[in-house]
């Protein structure tokens, strides 16, 4: 019972940092984003802010809430977002909830996709490169896999862009869905391919890396001599025994791992044009869309706090050392 009301503290005090963390972080944006140069007239008007007079654009600043002073519309904002109101996005004319709705599918699309066959594919290679310790195949393999890590996502997405789509035409090098046609799985599969591509051998090579290092660990214990000396196949003894054993460490992996596969997706989908929240982060910082840049900045924090919070709660249930502390 003490156990479970320690868990308790633990989740209730985790719970009021990230509260706490979100707010800081919102004052941040918002101020930042009130500071930096630009218009937020142009993103809500578009041209026609160049032929109003100045009681017209006077008006509209009036309109936008933009007039008053910078804690002001803080304020105003926090007790919006408090009542469940965030506003409505500038550039779309619609509320902010419903452009983030039409758009945020995509995004768990491929970023889920991404993550499951990442970590899928990194444990097979893992496995694989352990099996063939120290021979050509592995070290060529840690080669190649460490050039890909090391190539910018942008610069690959563009290559994979000139290559696929431009020289082969074999998939789309934009979009989520073919502009002007029917809405089927095998035409979003298509314009999957590349992005979830892109995203895949940016992480793989890093996280099977960190599988293998620590899989070899595991070969040089006692039990695993043990087992190959009884006659269990090598390849059964890394699966059944050596995997189990390094599995702990890479759940805790796959936690920690969300920032960084959910921040490479942003990026891979502004380059394809790829209707996600990546793209809306950025249209939305170019065009000054201040409500969309907030509800945004706060979603993706949320998700890589709930999943550092996850992985620290995993790496305490693995590592007791933790725990005691």
């Amino acid at each position: 019972m003490n156990q479970w009301k320690r868990y308790g503290v633990k989740i209730f005090l985790n719970g009021v940092k990230m509260i706490g963390f979100l707010f800081l972080l919102s004052f941040l944006v918002f101020f930042m984003a009130r500071m930096a140069p630009g218009d937020p007239l142009k993103a809500y008007y578009g041209e026609r802010i160049d032929r109003m007079t100045m009681e017209e654009r006077q008006r509209a600043i009036e309109k936008l809430g933009i007039n008053e002073p910078f804690i002001k519309q803080y304020s105003l904002w926090l007790k919006g977002v408090m009542k469940g109101e965030v506003g409505i996005s500038y550039q779309y004319k619609q509320p902010v909830m419903k452009v983030i709705k039409g758009v945020i599918g995509n995004t768990m699309l491929l970023a889920g996709s991404a993550y499951i066959f990442t970590f899928l594919l990194a444990f097979l290679l893992a496995i694989f490169c352990v099996y063939y310790e120290q021979s050509l195949l592995d070290r060529f393999l840690c080669k190649v896999g460490t050039i890909f890590t090391c190539i910018p996502s942008f610069w690959l997405a563009l290559l994979f862009i000139l290559i696929f789509s431009v020289n082969l035409k074999w998939f789309p090098s934009s979009g989520a869905y073919t502009a002007g046609g029917e809405r089927t799985i095998k035409d979003l599969f298509l314009h999957l391919v590349l992005p979830l591509l892109v995203l895949i051998l940016e992480h793989l090579w890093y996280y099977a890396y960190l599988l293998r290092n620590r899989l070899i660990e595991e070969t040089r214990k006692g039990y695993v001599t043990f087992a190959l000396g009884k006659g269990i196949p090598r390849w059964r003894v890394l699966v059944f025994h050596c995997a189990r054993g390094a599995m702990p460490s890479y759940l805790s992996l796959m936690a920690l791992s969300v920032p960084h596969i959910l921040g490479g997706t942003y990026i891979v989908e502004k380059v394809f044009s790829y209707p996600g929240l990546g793209t809306l982060c950025f249209e939305s910082a170019k065009y000054h869309d201040y409500n969309l840049l907030m509800m945004l900045t706060i979603i993706t924090a949320f998700f890589v706090l709930v999943s550092s919070t996850i992985a620290k709660v995993l790496s305490e249930c693995i590592d007791h050392r933790m725990r005691r502390e």
